[in-house]
């Protein structure tokens, strides 16, 4: 990323302010109530959490909870819970578990990224190093392992299952494709395991301690899954097609950063396979140069707005968020499942 770093976030004593419930539409305005008040008790448990007897460790612990960020797990959580009973307690716990094991993946993926800002702060090894910032992210990972295990013995296969996926998708993230595996799909499985895995935790957790039946469990946890995976992929367009005010970050980071996104796997399959134009092939040469030059990186990012790899990439997203939609067949109608079929279908606008 390239925005300018902020000063870091406060150390002990910060309360991190409650972040209205957004991240999701809810057009329902007592539902939109209940969230924001369950919300408020999910920031102070994950205050708490946090918090560390040792002066280091608490000041590194907090930087990204304190950094804020749309706390779109916890929220999907209390959510699926609103199927249910949405008033238990073991709701506010299993949100904070989501929400601790996303920051703790951050403090390693930022470490492996080279990354050097997150969530408007500085990333954590910037102002710590990396050695500090991957034992707080194992410290964090213990902190929702032992608030997990007052969940249950189910709660806690799944964190671990959960956990063992998001360390397998950054794995074949870092090593790429196998000799004769389709890129393509091989990103796609990335998508599915480093990121929508926990979003389909966040979902199921919800439903379960929400009492629901197991084909309502099963069905927001479905969704979770497929609705991952096109988040992902709408933000694989808006690397390219936004401006810097629509989507926080300078338009064709991930490029400049050669990371694989669908549009560029799309164009290079298209130029291995023979099926490429000759502009194609050289637009692919420019796409693995070097980009750290603003206007070399400005000319890649016209020359792919204007190519169908980018409609291509658009169309997944869209097809993506409508199979996530049709995962909530099951679900009573009411104002929940409203949300999380607008979350779907804000998802395959974003990208237009």
């Amino acid at each position: 990323m390239t925005r300018a770093p902020s000063a870091p976030a406060p150390g002990p004593g910060h309360t991190t302010p409650s972040p209205p419930p957004t991240a999701i539409p809810l057009s329902d305005p007592a539902l939109a109530e209940r969230l924001a008040e369950r919300m408020t008790r999910v920031d102070a448990a994950l205050d708490d959490a946090v918090a560390s007897a040792d002066a280091l460790a608490d000041d590194a612990s907090r930087h990204l909870v304190a950094a804020g960020g749309k706390r779109f797990r916890p929220l999907l959580t209390l959510l699926a819970g609103e199927l249910g009973d949405g008033t238990r307690p073991e709701l506010v716990d299993a949100a904070v578990v989501v929400e601790l094991t996303q920051v703790a993946s951050l403090y390693h993926d930022d470490v492996m990224d080279s990354a050097p800002v997150r969530r408007g702060a500085p990333a954590a090894h910037t102002v710590w190093g990396n050695s500090v910032a991957i034992l707080v992210g194992d410290l964090l990972f213990a902190r929702a392992s032992a608030l997990v295990a007052g969940l249950g013995p189910e709660a806690v296969v799944l964190q671990s299952r959960t956990f063992e996926r998001m360390c397998l998708g950054q794995l074949h993230e870092t090593l790429g494709p196998r000799e004769g595996e389709d890129p393509v799909e091989h990103y796609l499985q990335v998508l599915s395991d480093k990121t929508a895995s926990l979003l389909a935790t966040s979902a199921r957790l919800g439903a379960m301690f929400g009492g629901c039946p197991p084909e309502v469990v099963d069905a927001v946890a479905a969704y979770g899954e497929k609705v991952g995976v096109a988040f992902q992929l709408a933000d694989d367009v808006l690397d390219i097609s936004s401006t810097g005010d629509e989507s926080g970050k300078t338009p064709g980071t991930d490029l400049r950063e050669h990371v694989p996104t669908m549009p560029v796997l799309l164009l290079r399959q298209r130029v291995e396979r023979g099926q490429g134009t000759d502009a194609d092939a050289a637009l692919v040469a420019r796409l693995d140069g070097d980009l750290s030059d603003d206007e070399a990186l400005a000319a890649v990012v016209a020359d792919l707005r204007s190519h169908d790899v980018l409609a291509e990439t658009r169309a997944l997203a869209a097809r993506r968020a409508r199979d996530a939609a049709a995962e909530l067949a099951p679900l009573p109608d009411g104002p929940v499942k409203d949300a999380l079929a607008d979350l779907a279908e804000a998802l395959a606008d974003r990208t237009v």
